[in-house]
């Protein structure tokens, strides 16, 4: 039907141009991001590995031409199969691919220097101070990565996190214990 093609041409032409710079823009921040997040990795680890990540289009060439020729296969599958939601970020530590080569410890400490990394990225650009939200997790690590963690951390940085117990290196300017449904506002 002659409505129907105009109109995926339509969403087609605000896909390539909107896709073409967000595939720019992420291929970007990943050339700033992987320098840190090696780094990071290696500071949260204790170890030193090789970290490297890379930015895998599912097209190649202009979008606008790879939706064209895509277009019976996605109108058949009711789904577009290029663009850059399609897109993947692969990292590999030693040269294995981190989703499933890397332990849980290591997959841990990728997650946490993927979070140490974005901070970097953002306080570069300079657009806000971020606050990092880690969820429990001083739980998960024993004490010498939970150190190397705060370490880490740029100063002045402000964390948001749930804990149990916080490490003997911890040096938080606020505490809030939450007891029984009550909070109390500790001095650290």
């Amino acid at each position: 039907d002659a409505d129907a093609e105009f109109t995926l041409e339509v969403w087609d032409a605000k896909l390539a141009d909107v896709g073409e710079r967000l595939r720019a823009a992420r291929r970007a921040m990943l050339d700033d991001m992987a320098p840190i997040l090696a780094t990071a990795y290696d500071a949260v680890a204790q170890q030193v590995a090789m970290v490297e990540c890379h930015y895998e289009s599912s097209w190649s060439g202009p979008l606008a031409e790879a939706l064209l020729n895509s277009r019976d296969l996605d109108v058949r599958r009711g789904v577009t199969t290029v663009g850059p939601h399609r897109d993947e970020i692969h990292v590999t530590i030693a040269g294995a691919p981190a989703r499933t080569h890397a332990s849980q410890g290591e997959q841990r400490s990728l997650a946490l220097a993927l979070r140490l990394a974005a901070d970097g990225v953002i306080r570069t650009v300079g657009v806000a101070e971020p606050v990092l939200l880690l969820d429990d997790v001083f739980s998960e690590l024993d004490p010498n990565r939970a150190g190397a963690l705060l370490e880490a951390l740029p100063e002045g940085q402000r964390i948001l996190t749930t804990a149990a117990g916080l490490p003997s290196a911890a040096r938080p300017d606020q505490v809030i214990r939450v007891h029984d449904s009550a909070l109390t506002l500790e001095s650290p």
